[in-house]
């Protein structure tokens, strides 16, 4: 008998990938406090100013490897744009449509590829620039005052393109989330939201 459901992800991935989403919100949290003193109150959650950038140096380490190791691991299908794509980019996914629309999506659509390499570059830049701010007496000071900028900017982006991950991957497409809790999904699912990829991992026509 056929099983309903299609691995998607080892087990090996999901762990990466949580580990990556459990230090980005460690840095998130930790962080705002650091970002505005308007969010200063942030600091009680960590037991204070000093535990919470003691926090966010070390979930900074761990978060820039094991996000690089992640976005190294999917290179090779992130970073590659083909027909399909541009016909999905041009679409919008089907997203703003009010008619179905089919779209022939491989692994990873294009707009989760557009996430993983921001989130990528995203990584390097705020993993170069803490260097510079966690150690400002060792470098000119215009350097220090650009990765302060850089730093925000990066931080507030990340922020932003991860509210738009975390609805696509629940609200926005049910059935996506399970696939990163259990490491598999539905043919149904497969066959609608990646049939490229269904179509690669199966040998069956959606």
């Amino acid at each position: 008998m056929i099983s309903k459901y299609i691995d998607r992800f080892s087990t090996k991935e999901r762990v990466l990938h949580w580990f990556v989403t459990v230090t980005f919100f460690s840095l998130m949290l930790s962080g705002l406090g650091l970002y505005s003193r308007l969010f200063n109150g942030y600091f009680s959650l960590f037991g204070g100013g000093s535990n919470a950038i003691l926090v966010h140096k070390i979930a900074g380490v761990m978060f820039f490897f094991s996000s690089l190791i992640l976005f190294l691991h999917n290179r090779e299908k992130v970073t590659e744009f083909d027909q399909d794509d541009q016909e999905w980019i041009r679409l919008r996914g089907g997203y703003l449509s009010t008619d179905e629309v089919h779209l022939n999506v491989g692994k990873f659509n294009p707009g989760q590829k557009m996430f993983a390499i921001f989130i990528g570059a995203a990584t390097a830049v705020l993993g170069i620039t803490g260097i510079f701010i966690w150690f400002p007496e060792s470098f000119p000071r215009w350097i220090v005052q650009i990765s302060l900028m850089l730093h925000g900017l990066m931080f507030v982006g990340s922020i932003m393109f991860v509210v738009v991950h975390v609805y696509l991957a629940t609200i926005g497409n049910p059935g996506t989330l399970e696939a990163m809790l259990w490491g598999r999904v539905t043919r149904s699912w497969a066959r609608h939201h990646h049939p490229k990829w269904y179509k690669e991992t199966t040998g069956d026509n959606p």
